[in-house]
């Protein structure tokens, strides 16, 4: 018996009982699929949270005052929070800060004719477009430096809260209420397709002087925004920076009363983590697949016993025990096989259906497709050689005696 007749055989074995056929695929089907389902899911969100620290600028430094350590503050004092002389300090003590900003930050009700939202106040000065990313306007313009050192009530709104407030006309020139206040609309933001609590698109900038003195009532700093002058150079702009604040931001101890942030160390965590989680759910669902496995094992046991007696009449007949063998293998490495294909698809549905519901990038990964698929013909090879050895060794005597 050649290869095609046995692999035709095998086809007809399989058709013969469709039903168990289709349910002693379903592990497999499951298997494979959820194996391309969490690894897309997976990489989907590792895509959405570098795409959200690359529109924040890629070579950025955050100093974040008051850093929290095993749940307690370091802090507790007025040394202990960002000034707006630390900004001066760094602007001439570190020569590779190419942009320096303070920043502010809190959460108001923003008003427009009968719209209105809540949403994110950003107070820096005009620099922060620069060290944001944010420069691409959709409309107008930035608010001056004049305009933060008058505490000018301006504002540049993020194309989110320009949606929701405008609709699309023109808000150049509109008076809003932020809170309490007026301000007059300068320009907005081009849309960048943010999401999450640092989502670009839902923030109003305002001038830092204004926030601070009018709309937030803060005398000291959130967080200090730096561009490095130089990508390459970020590590050595992150050291000259810490030792200039260390001079004076640190306790009793010694600690220091900050942190700053490298937006590259960001990104090389969350593709770590990311990796690791991956790894994770791809292991666990890896275990549907090998239970799949077993079932078709089973299920090739139960075929071999049901088809002794037609076993002992091809060997009596003249088949050989290799034919027996590949036959029944086939027949495993088939369904296996069907099973992968039909996985792909429930995997692939399933990664852009979790991707529109969570809002996140559907990446469907072509090794894993390759991986997984194959990998379920290696399961049908392994779990179907035992019952296509016992096959191939039934004894033609004996098999053709069987009841």
């Amino acid at each position: 018996m050649t290869l095609g007749d046995s692999f035709q055989s095998a086809l007809r074995a399989i058709a013969a009982n469709k039903l168990r056929s289709a349910l002693t695929m379903l592990g497999v089907v499951i298997g494979v699929g959820s194996v391309i389902a969490m690894i897309g899911i997976g990489e989907g969100t590792k895509r959405q949270s570098l795409d959200n620290i690359a529109k924040m600028g890629s070579n950025m430094l955050t100093v974040m005052p008051d850093w929290r350590r095993g749940g307690q503050s370091q802090g507790g004092n007025s040394v202990a929070t960002l000034q707006d002389e630390d900004v001066r300090d760094l602007k001439n003590q570190v020569p590779l800060i190419k942009e320096i900003s303070g920043v502010v930050g809190g959460n108001k009700p923003v008003i427009f004719g009968n719209k209105s939202t809540q949403t994110s106040i950003t107070g820096g000065v005009p620099e922060i477009a620069i060290i944001r990313n944010a420069t691409k306007m959709y409309q107008g313009k930035w608010f001056t430096a004049e305009d933060n050192e008058l505490q000018r009530q301006k504002a540049v709104l993020g194309y989110q809260v320009y949606d929701q407030l405008f609709e699309g006309e023109n808000a150049v020139g509109a008076i809003i209420r932020i809170g309490s206040q007026n301000y007059e609309v300068t320009g907005v933001v081009e849309y960048k397709g943010g999401s999450g609590w640092r989502n670009p698109d839902d923030q109003i900038y305002v001038p830092l002087e204004t926030a601070k003195r009018k709309l937030l009532g803060k005398t000291k700093l959130d967080q200090i925004n730096i561009m490095a002058s130089n990508t390459d150079l970020m590590p050595i702009t992150q050291t000259q920076v810490e030792e200039v604040l260390n001079k004076k931001r640190r306790n009793a101890a010694g600690d220091s009363l900050f942190r700053v942030f490298n937006q590259g160390e960001m990104i090389e965590q969350i593709q770590e983590q990311t990796a690791l989680l991956g790894t994770l759910l791809a292991g666990i669902a890896s275990v549907s697949l090998l239970v799949g496995g077993i079932g078709i094992m089973n299920i090739m046991l139960v075929s071999v016993t049901e088809r002794t007696r037609e076993i002992g009449l091809r060997k009596a007949i003249g088949a050989k025990r290799e034919g027996i063998l590949t036959q029944f293998l086939l027949e495993s490495v088939v369904m296996c096989m069907c099973g992968g294909a039909l996985g792909i698809l429930l995997g692939a549905g399933s990664v852009v259906f979790v991707a529109k519901l969570f809002k996140v990038p559907p990446v469907i990964n072509s090794a894993a497709i390759i991986t997984a698929f194959f990998f379920s013909a290696a399961v049908g090879v392994f779990f179907g050689l035992y019952p296509a050895l016992r096959a191939s060794r039934l004894e033609p005597i004996q098999a053709l005696r069987y009841e």
